[in-house]
């Protein structure tokens, strides 16, 4: 089974963040991948995992026992965690690939955490960034600086790959699993 590790927001958000999600949730399912994300039934994550579930993907829901009332009831499958630390882990472990869609706090940490794993080759996934009306450009910035003052030991494409469209993501990734 081929998956993706989706992070995004479980808040409900503008349009044309929801319409992004809609599409990169279609093209999973038309690509062969089925989705692992936080398990929630609120917001941004039930935008895509509604629309892999029409499109006739599997979705994985991984959330803990504080979100466990906001979990979508009706997941092929639905693992629910003591701490975030072990959500974190079971995310990673259960994607072959990661994409951080829009999001707060929570998904900033849960992409850096994964990000530092990566840096130090405790994983080899790809990660993308599907940068949805350049909501992530000042990221993009930060960590471009950070490669070019010497604070990543290795080199910021080895690490992450910025996408501008739902396409661009899914072709990355199968280019990057193929």
């Amino acid at each position: 089974m081929k998956t993706i590790t989706v992070f995004c927001s479980a808040s409900d958000l503008d349009k044309k963040y929801v319409d992004e999600a809609e599409e990169f949730g279609r093209l999973m399912v038309k690509n062969g991948y089925d989705l692992v994300w936080g398990g929630s039934d609120r917001g941004l994550m039930k935008v895509v995992a509604s629309s892999v579930q029409k499109a006739g993907g599997k979705i994985i829901g991984i959330t803990t026992e504080m979100f466990k009332d906001s979990r979508r009831r009706n997941a092929d499958e639905i693992i629910i965690t003591a701490t975030l630390s072990e959500r974190k882990t079971q995310l990673l472990e259960r994607g072959g690939a990661i994409v951080l869609m829009v999001g707060g706090i929570g998904s900033i940490d849960e992409i850096t955490h994964i990000l530092e794993l990566k840096k130090h080759k405790k994983h080899g996934k790809p990660i993308v960034v599907l940068d949805t009306d350049g909501f992530y450009q000042g990221l993009k910035i930060q960590m471009q600086r950070m490669e070019k003052e010497g604070f990543l030991p290795r080199k910021l494409d080895e690490l992450v790959y910025f996408a501008d469209s739902p396409q661009e993501a899914i072709d990355y990734l199968n280019d990057s699993l193929n």
